[in-house]
């Protein structure tokens, strides 16, 4: 009996009809592997996954095949964007067989739910260099009928490596964050940006330590590094030149050819990185693809509630990128011979394609147009994409994660700021207001909603992305109950989620289900780490605060999470890029009645350099803090710029912030 028409995930929805007894991970499941005496066949995936989809096709939805998974196996599909703890955990243990991992993930377990083996995605039959999945299937089975020895050996090996991993943890000196960025500008590719090779995969957390490095160190390499990643990204048909938006990576190593889908995670990091180098530069192409994210958010994954869906689909009528790509003749029967030539010229338009006999818009190798040619091509762009929206479109994940809406939220406060787009704050504050009016209960947030179903308890990245998406609105709005909300939720981190033995913060609640591994990671993946988020936050309230005894825990927490990271630094761009705030961050203290016009320069000036800290009462500070005495005689308005526990003199005047700011360091 397949159990998943009940389920709150779209991607288990996507299953619900398949031949296979698929369970929920539940304690049922496993009563069942029990007493049956078989095996789990975990199945993890998520809606957004074209691999997923084909193994779905190939086998999930094949009698013979599920016939074969139902007498030998208790078979569990998990949504990996639902339960993230119970994909991290499995994940790391095919790492341990020597796998490099992805989606669909399928993992092998005992009735207790030790893992002993897997793999990813295998065909029906053998193909690709992989073995076929029936036959793997009974040989597994087989195994663990005939041999539970040889399975308790592998399952004790897996074990014994999950827990060696989590005790990497050991005294570390302070990184050397030049050093670093220099290492990390070295292996972008110096053509087309990111990490060299293929695939190649945004990386915004690196992108963001370069950036910060060019910024404090005038260091030529790290802002070419970044500045050159973005430009190409934008110019690269992973780029949506349509619709906007970024699909999730390329499959080639100049960005040309997307991995279709459209994750909201990707886009809520990308879009405070494309701000800043768009005011920075003035670049029009990051200035579009700014502009292009919010466009593409708000007319596909803005939903009636106010919050942002999580996902689009690789895949429509059953073809991966059918949705996006082109023919020539498609394109001179939309915009007339004229325009479709000016169209083909700037965004490589052949009668032969580019992919696959279609075309992948992209401006690669294209000229750049002149400010009335750029006009035009404007104004076609919107006549394709009304033309393509008639297309049957990809799938949407609806659900609601707290963690991906708490970046993007942080990212449209932060790209309004530097931008001038007080829109972008309304559309940011409607998403923060129903995640806390309807993804809150006893146990903190909730990790995910859906048909008025929560997922609970959240997990530490939904506090932490929650806390940041907060302080970033306070600073954008100065409402107070912002500030307060993101107290209570990293409060509600040290006391629920942070160990006392490493100080660290695990992935779930102390008291949540237990898995075969308590998940403690701290490097980032395709999201930052909360622990990482975490350290950020702690920064960022102990300036708004004053009090020595915050900066102080912030510190502790810090120096902790160094020592974690030291054994993979590039792994932990957001543990760093926190460090950097730590040591490099200058406080702007926003003080007087009149502060409104200082808080919105303030607000176009780097975020990731500078920390707000809103004063509409001077007695709001701590009498040691070193912009006290100045706060009192700030009159109408002041700005007082701060760093390592010095202030400059008041600047009296909003057009003069960015000079002293500059001055401070």
């Amino acid at each position: 009996m397949n159990r998943l028409k009940h389920a709150a995930s779209p991607y288990l929805l996507q299953h619900q009809d398949n031949p296979v007894d698929w369970w929920e991970w539940s304690d049922q499941a496993f009563a069942e592997a029990r007493a049956s005496n078989r095996p789990v066949l975990l199945s993890v995936g998520y809606a957004a996954c074209h691999w997923c989809h084909v193994m779905a096709h190939e086998s999930f939805e094949n009698p013979a095949i599920a016939a074969v998974m139902n007498e030998l196996f208790v078979n569990i599909k998990v949504d990996r964007e639902e339960r993230p703890d119970i994909d991290h955990v499995y994940m790391s243990a095919l790492h341990t067989l020597g796998e490099q991992g992805g989606w669909p993930l399928t993992m092998f377990l005992d009735s207790q739910g030790a893992p002993f083996w897997g793999g990813t995605y295998f065909p029906p039959t053998s193909r690709y260099g992989r073995p076929g999945f029936i036959d793997v299937l009974r040989q597994i089975a087989g195994i663990y009928r005939s041999d539970r020895e040889r399975v308790g050996r592998n399952a004790q090996a897996i074990g014994d490596a999950l827990q060696q991993s989590l005790q990497r943890i050991a005294e570390a000196d302070e990184p050397d964050l030049s050093h670093l960025a220099s290492q990390i500008a070295r292996r972008f590719d110096r053509d087309h940006g990111g990490l060299g090779g293929a695939p190649k995969f945004p990386n915004p957390g690196l992108i963001e330590l370069l950036w910060r490095h060019g910024s404090r160190a005038g260091d030529d390499a790290s802002r070419e590094a970044a500045n050159r990643t973005l430009l190409q990204m934008a110019r690269g048909g992973i780029h949506d030149h349509l619709g906007g938006g970024f699909a999730r990576y390329a499959v080639d190593e100049r960005w040309l050819v997307p991995h279709f889908e459209k994750m909201l995670y990707d886009n809520a990091q990308l879009l405070p990185l494309y701000a800043l180098e768009a005011a920075r530069t003035g670049d029009p192409l990051l200035l579009e693809a700014a502009d292009g994210i919010v466009a593409w958010l708000k007319r596909d994954m803005l939903l009636p509630d106010g919050a942002f869906a999580a996902s689009l689909d690789a895949d429509s009528e059953g073809e991966e990128g059918k949705f996006y790509v082109w023919t020539l003749a498609e394109l001179a029967a939309a915009l007339g011979p004229e325009g479709a030539a000016l169209f083909a010229r700037h965004y490589d338009v052949t009668a032969s394609g580019n992919w696959e006999g279609h075309v992948i818009l992209n401006r690669l190798d294209t000229p750049d147009p002149t400010p009335e040619i750029a006009e035009r091509l404007t104004a076609l762009r919107t006549q394709l994409l009304a033309v393509r929206s008639r297309r049957v479109p990809p799938g949407r994940d609806d659900k609601i994660l707290a963690d991906w809406n708490g970046l993007m939220i942080t990212g449209l406060a932060r790209a309004a700021g530097l931008l001038g787009r007080d829109d972008w704050i309304k559309l940011a504050a409607n998403a923060f207001r129903f995640i806390t009016e309807s993804m809150t209960d006893d146990s903190g947030l909730a990790h995910s909603y859906r048909a008025g179903r929560l997922i609970a308890p959240g997990f530490a990245l939904d506090h932490a992305a929650m806390a940041e998406a907060a302080i970033a609105l306070h600073d954008a709005t100065g409402e107070q109950h912002y500030f307060a909300l993101a107290r209570r939720w990293t409060r509600h981190l040290d006391q629920h989620y942070r160990e006392a033995n490493t100080g660290l913060l695990r992935m779930t609640r102390a008291d949540s289900a237990a898995l075969p591994v308590v998940p403690r990671p701290t490097h980032d993946d395709a999201v930052p780490n909360a622990n990482g988020l975490h350290a950020g936050n702690l920064l960022r309230i102990a300036a708004q605060t004053g009090q020595p005894g915050d900066r102080a825990v912030a510190d502790q927490f810090l120096a902790v999470l160094l020592a974690a990271a030291a054994h993979a630094p590039m792994a932990h761009g957001s543990v760093l890029n926190a460090y950097d705030l730590a040591r490099n961050g200058v406080e702007i203290v926003l003080a007087g009645p009149t502060r409104e016009s200082f808080r919105q320069t303030a607000l176009a000036l780097p975020h990731l350099t500078t920390m707000l800290v809103d004063c509409p009462d001077p007695d709001g500070l701590p009498p040691e803090h070193p912009a006290h005495a100045y706060a009192k005689q700030a009159g109408n308005g002041a700005a007082f710029v701060c760093l390592h526990g010095r202030c400059l003199p008041p600047v009296m005047e909003p057009n003069r912030l960015a000079d002293a700011v500059a001055g401070a360091r």
